[in-house]
């Protein structure tokens, strides 16, 4: 009679699967410091910080004036001697010219760059959102496949020992055994063998996807043994989350609203191009004395300039409708992302809930079933009474099932991962109401 290692069904209600005493003194990598570290290292976030410092400096060079423009000259002077005291209009000059703006262009390009700079805050939100979510697939990648060794590893003992059992009864001839039976034994090794390479070369390929966030040497820790409570929280009072209201305090959301913002500025700079650009422009003549010494008076002038936007249905006119067109582009997109957030938020609860029947499946009957044949199999195959072939697939079958228990909980994990980020509520009150949206 053959004892095999349990796997008890309060380890797979806790997702814990026990480890060997060593195992247990290492330390482990819990899914909030990988969070925290992942997010800590992501160098876009620095990124975003120093574009939003450039955009609020620019939104303060753009509120400021032109700089002035500087003349200097000779006015008037006679080509025939280019004597500076033979006419008495020849005068050096110098001059300032100082351009104003259109309208309220300058407060509005000020205000377009601050608009600009306020997405960034937005954008670094769903940035952590995001990269809470990368991590947490990435640490379920490595958990996934670190208790399915574990678990193929408890279970090879078990293996080994049917395919001595069958070598002994082979060679004493006192059981029964077959020689297709010690083949058969000797082959499912080779499988679990050949299994557990798969798994460890995936294990391999997720400590190196989890590296580039937390570093090569960490993510070469093992993993927690148990997912966190907050993955496996119930989710069936979560369909309000994902309601439109909800849905627009997302930080995508609230970036287009941002940028929604920022195009309306642009119409309204699009608007102060009907408005004339003015001038002002001051400037003084020096004139020599005249040829026979008597003094000049120098001259000085003052003067104002603007331009004639009289032919608008080229420039103006295009520039406006496009800036309109961009301002509904805009609106648009927000729709589409408000549809498209809502709908993988209900998708993903969706196949929490499926996730989660298949799951109850499994842990309530299919596996108590499976090990009651699997028993039965061999208690008959001990007695003589039995085919060694049924045994066996009957073992294969429960490790099978056990293993995809493991994958549906890191599966329903990772789903609830990304509902998690789908869900996110940006830190402000969005501006827009429902009737923005319906219109």
């Amino acid at each position: 009679m053959f004892i095999r290692p349990l796997f008890t069904k309060q380890a797979i209600l806790g997702v814990l699967l026990f480890s060997s005493i060593s195992g247990w003194a290492q330390p482990r990598l819990e899914l909030q410091s990988v969070i925290e570290t992942a997010t800590e290292n992501d160098p876009w976030l620095g990124q975003s910080s120093y574009k939003q410092d450039a955009l609020m400096e620019e939104s303060v060079a753009e509120g400021a004036l032109p700089d002035p423009r500087v003349m200097i000259g000779a006015a008037n002077l006679p080509l025939d001697t280019f004597d500076t005291g033979q006419e008495p209009m020849t005068q050096g000059t110098i001059g300032i010219t100082q351009r104003i703006p259109r309208g309220d262009s300058r407060r509005l390009a000020s205000a377009k760059k601050e608009e600009l700079a306020g997405v960034q805050p937005y954008l670094r939100q769903n940035r952590r959102a995001q990269v809470t979510e990368t991590a947490t697939h990435l640490w379920l990648d490595l958990w996934k496949a670190q208790e399915s060794i574990r678990l193929i590893e408890q279970n090879r003992g078990l293996f080994e020992q049917l395919a001595d059992v069958a070598e002994a009864g082979y060679t004493s001839a006192t059981m029964g055994s077959r020689q297709q039976d010690v083949i058969r034994a000797s082959l499912e090794l080779t499988r679990l063998e050949d299994r557990l390479t798969a798994l460890h070369t995936q294990l391999a390929s997720s400590r190196e996807a989890l590296g580039e966030w937390i570093g090569s040497r960490r993510a070469q820790l093992s993993v927690a043994e148990n997912i966190p409570p907050l993955l496996l929280a119930d989710v069936s009072s979560s369909w309000p989350e994902t309601s439109v209201e909800s849905v627009i305090r997302h930080p995508s959301v609230r970036a287009t609203d941002q940028l929604i913002d920022v195009q309306d500025i642009d119409v309204d700079l699009a608007r102060e191009a009907y408005k004339p650009e003015w001038s002002v422009f001051a400037q003084y003549g020096y004139r020599d004395r005249a040829p026979n010494g008597q003094d000049r008076a120098d001259l000085f002038s003052i003067g104002i300039g603007f331009d004639l936007p009289i032919f608008t249905g080229n420039r103006q006119d295009r520039r406006l409708n496009a800036s309109a067109a961009r301002l509904e582009a805009e609106k648009t997109d927000r729709v589409l992302r408000i549809r498209s957030l809502q709908a993988k938020a209900r998708s993903a609860l969706a196949r929490i809930e499926r996730l989660d029947d298949r799951i109850d499946l499994y842990q309530q009957t299919l596996l108590p079933q499976m090990e009651e044949q699997a028993d039965a199999s061999l208690t008959a195959y001990n007695n003589d009474d039995g085919d060694f072939a049924e045994a066996v697939r009957a073992r294969i079958s429960e490790l099978n099932a056990e293993v995809e228990l493991i994958q549906m909980m890191a599966e329903r994990a990772k789903t609830l991962a990304s509902f998690r980020y789908l869900t996110t509520e940006a830190s402000n009150i969005p501006s827009f109401s429902m009737t923005d949206l319906q219109d």
